[in-house]
């Protein structure tokens, strides 16, 4: 930005126009920034929301899920349908097809891509659920009641899995791994999540690699063939970040761009926001890569005070997701990674529970099924670094916040 150039003219341009893109363009809004704000979204559509695609939108109780923000109103440019290509810093410009967009602030907010199934692109009645386009896509097949295979058993997968299931498709959901949410969670906690396949009536198939899918079929690699009207592919995502090869923006081990403890990058005037980017947490020791809406929701706001000017804000938060499956609301808050001990409330075979992971004695994560309670306590009882007492902790009368040492 040149020393011309005042603060009401500065241009911020925003790539990507999902949660993260469009909050920090709210937000810088809200922080009263004078500028001019654009927002640039590859897909047609509306700004949405994820969370419903695959839930309501899915099982055709929303037609579709826009954010509600006057954009006009506030003064944000929305630049719908206009792919990013990629970035010159030292000119401050972006590059798309229908030419260059100059900036004086560039926010990355690309989000993440879902991770394709090898050999699967092509095949007819493959799918992936990602975009509202997906979405719409997905609504006729599980309205008319197929027979739907889901490849992986994360949390996409699970949802899925339900949403077919209350539409009365037969579900059968292979996972390569020995349990679902594999990457996730440690086994012993992913464990009582299996039988919940087969109460909904799914059918779990566990250390199952696809080999290949045929028009019709997934074929595992013992030979074994699935009948499949559809596969759905829920095997991961990763950093939308190609665009930027070459531009200097550094890049971390999964393809995520690094940023500091304010989501600015190395490169003068680009920040990266939401599931593209990584940042350092003091409270875990390590940088963390969150592909939720939490993290999409609240770093919009570091990102806008630091371009506001304000006082600088830190980005630690304690990282926050929730899943609907098989009838049970799931919740997870903090990471675990770290812990030395593992404290259990309540029973798992049950409808609700709860684990504790501590270190040092302090709350460093928990996840809770059906004890909502427990995780806005312990969400808390984690930003705070109170020391617990594991005894009373075990207990799932006692309330969380009543179990400290």
């Amino acid at each position: 930005m040149s020393e011309q150039t005042t603060t009401s003219q500065r241009r911020v341009v925003v790539v990507g126009a999902g949660m993260a893109g469009v909050q920090t363009a709210v937000a810088l809004r809200e922080q009263g920034f004078p500028g001019t704000v654009r927002v640039l979204g590859a897909e047609p559509h509306q700004p949405y929301d994820r969370p419903p695609l695959s839930k309501a939108v899915l099982l055709g109780k929303a037609e579709g899920s826009a954010f509600d923000v006057d954009f006009e109103a506030l003064g944000i440019a929305l630049d719908l349908g206009r792919e990013v290509l990629g970035v010159r810093p030292a000119d401050h410009e972006l590059d798309t097809a229908a030419g260059p967009v100059p900036y004086d602030v560039l926010v990355i907010a690309t989000g993440a891509e879902p991770i394709r199934l090898p050999g699967a692109e092509g095949v007819p009645g493959v799918h992936l659920l990602r975009t509202l386009d997906d979405a719409e896509r997905l609504r006729p097949v599980l309205a008319r009641q197929h027979d739907i295979v889901v490849v992986g058993a994360g949390w996409i997968g699970a949802e899925f899995a339900t949403a077919a299931r209350e539409a009365g498709c037969s579900v059968t959901v292979v996972e390569a791994a020995d349990r679902p949410l594999a990457g996730a969670l440690p086994a012993e906690v992913a464990a009582p999540m299996a039988a919940w396949y087969a109460d909904s009536g799914a059918d779990l198939r566990t250390h199952a690699r696809v080999a290949r899918v045929e028009p019709g079929a997934v074929v595992l690699d013992d030979g074994s063939l699935l009948p499949a009207d559809a596969v759905v592919v829920g095997i991961g995502a990763r950093p939308a970040t190609a665009w930027l090869a070459g531009s200097g923006v550094e890049l971390g081990a999964h393809g995520e761009v690094v940023a500091d403890d304010h989501l600015r990058t190395g490169v003068p005037d680009v920040y990266a926001v939401g599931d593209c980017a990584s940042f350092p947490s003091a409270r875990y020791g390590e940088r963390l890569l969150v592909h939720h809406w939490d993290n999409a929701l609240q770093g919009p706001r570091t990102v806008a005070a630091d371009i506001v000017g304000e006082a600088p804000l830190v980005y630690d938060p304690v990282p926050y997701f929730w899943s609907e499956q098989f009838g049970r609301f799931v919740q997870y808050a903090g990471h675990h990674a770290s812990a030395d001990t593992t404290v259990w409330r309540g029973d798992p075979a049950g409808p609700a529970w709860t684990v504790c992971w501590l270190r040092e004695g302090r709350l460093i994560a928990l996840l809770a099924v059906g004890r909502p309670r427990d995780l806005a306590q312990g969400r808390r009882l984690i930003e705070s670094g109170t020391r617990m007492d594991p005894a009373l902790l075990e207990d799932p009368a006692r309330p969380l916040k009543k179990a400290t040492a």
